[in-house]
């Protein structure tokens, strides 16, 4: 068992690497939310990097996706089941560069974590809308 925070990290190292290239915008948001939001307060800034090895290990474990799905939705109570699915898609979006696979995990999560599809869609919709940049409109 994980504890919340890491389950939420997890969440965001996963969808980062599933495109097999974690970006430097992508750990950049990583640290901010990990060192900025109320949810890790207490959290050990330093850990980060042991979590996320921990995450890429059993990411490159046989079913290792499959476990840490299991993982993060066992560690996670409901009401940060939502926020987990924001950190994804913030993730996703922060480097500009979309992936099929990075939308596959997205799909994934959105399943596992058992979140309503309006839920999920209203989310994404409100990603899109707050990472919109110049050019986009």
């Amino acid at each position: 068992m994980i504890s919340h925070q890491d389950a939420l990290i997890y969440t965001m190292v996963m969808v980062s690497a599933a495109d097999n290239d974690i970006t430097d915008a992508e750990l950049s948001a990583m640290g901010r939310r990990v060192r900025y939001l109320p949810i890790f307060a207490g959290f050990d800034n330093e850990g980060v990097t042991s979590v996320a090895r921990d995450c890429a290990k059993l990411l490159g474990e046989e079913d290792g996706m499959d476990r840490a799905l299991d993982l993060i939705r066992d560690a996670l109570p409901r009401k940060l089941r939502e926020t987990a699915y924001v950190f994804a898609c913030e993730i996703v979006l922060s480097d500009s560069e979309i992936s099929q696979e990075e939308l596959r995990i997205l799909e994934l999560l959105r399943h596992r974590l058992d979140l309503d599809r309006l839920v999920g869609s209203a989310i994404e919709r409100a990603m899109a809308a707050r990472y919109v940049r110049p050019g986009d409109f």
